[in-house]
């Protein structure tokens, strides 16, 4: 295939916290990149996966959750997501199908109604629905905004996902080759090490523990044995919160740490030796200096 054929660009992946665009962006590329979490707020930067075949590239950004923000963790997070929206080539505004449309959805349609890129809806979760009431959710929404076209999936179950991935390559325009063939995401091993280890702080704690946890590398090293050494800080924000983490004789922060050092040697393909610390940093969500040492930078084009 000539360099003229070759198609490429960049979706935002658009939607209310904990509507599954995480579990859609993963099964897309094949791999995890994208953490996943039974609450919502998992998802805090615009991570980058890339899905590449012979006939073109696309650049997925999946956005944090848009909603009211709390503090500024949530102002930084909304501002991310509309970023990656005036980024793309195409919107996928993200709802699930097991819940009526609310608030969030009608505020995310506000949004989207002043954009000049193209908006199609993604109905997720149809397995979780019966047939008939799909055409009444498609209607209702329909009602709300004129979408460029409407795609009921399951992206747990794979159900329609070949399907969207498709089209989508279909309706890129010629372009470049934005990165290597093999690269899935634009994030660095050291982000995704964090973002997999709050993963399982997230899972494992549950209602205990809110998404005030942030996670830090703070150094990875290769032993002469030919593991790695990966040394991890696990911030919360009360004292309470790092009892949870750490759990009854060190139980919890174990589990973490066994179940995370799992996924880190998937994605890395080495032995790994993960240390984890806790510690407190009161209402560090509202410190610019903390959001920062954090990994919660904002772009100069936000």
């Amino acid at each position: 295939m000539s360099k003229e054929e070759f198609k490429s660009g960049f979706i935002a992946l658009v939607g209310r916290p904990n509507v599954g665009k995480s579990t859609l962006l993963n099964k897309m590329i094949g791999e995890k990149i994208a953490i996943m979490s039974p609450k919502a707020q998992t998802t805090r930067n615009k991570i980058q996966g890339i899905y590449t075949t012979d006939e073109g590239q696309i650049v997925f950004l999946d956005t944090p959750g848009i909603h009211k923000p709390q503090n500024s963790l949530g102002d930084y997070m909304v501002k991310t997501a509309m970023s990656a929206i005036r980024e793309a080539d195409m919107v996928w505004m993200i709802v699930n199908a097991d819940q009526p449309r609310g608030g969030g959805d009608d505020f995310i349609i506000h949004r989207l109604k002043d954009t000049k890129t193209p908006v199609y809806l993604i109905i997720n979760k149809i397995d979780l629905v019966e047939p008939q009431d799909l055409l009444a959710i498609i209607a209702d929404y329909q009602a709300q905004m004129e979408f460029a076209e409407i795609f009921p999936i399951s992206a747990l179950k794979g159900d329609g996902v070949d399907e969207l991935l498709q089209f989508g390559m279909d309706h890129m325009e010629a372009g470049p080759q934005y990165y290597p063939a093999d690269q899935i995401t634009d994030h660095p091993e050291r982000f995704i090490m964090a973002e997999l280890i709050r993963e399982k702080v997230l899972q494992l704690t549950r209602q205990e523990v809110p998404h005030s946890v942030a996670v830090v590398i703070d150094k990875i090293e290769r032993q002469d044995e030919g593991h790695l050494h990966v040394q991890a800080t696990i911030v919360v924000e009360r004292p309470t919160q790092k009892n949870i983490v750490i759990g009854k004789q060190g139980a919890m922060i174990k589990e973490i740490g066994i179940r995370a050092r799992k996924d880190i040697e998937h994605l890395l393909g080495d032995k790994v030796f993960l240390e984890t610390w806790v510690k407190v940093e009161d209402r560090w969500r509202d410190k610019p200096q903390a959001l920062q040492t954090y990994g919660y930078k904002e772009d100069s084009d936000i």
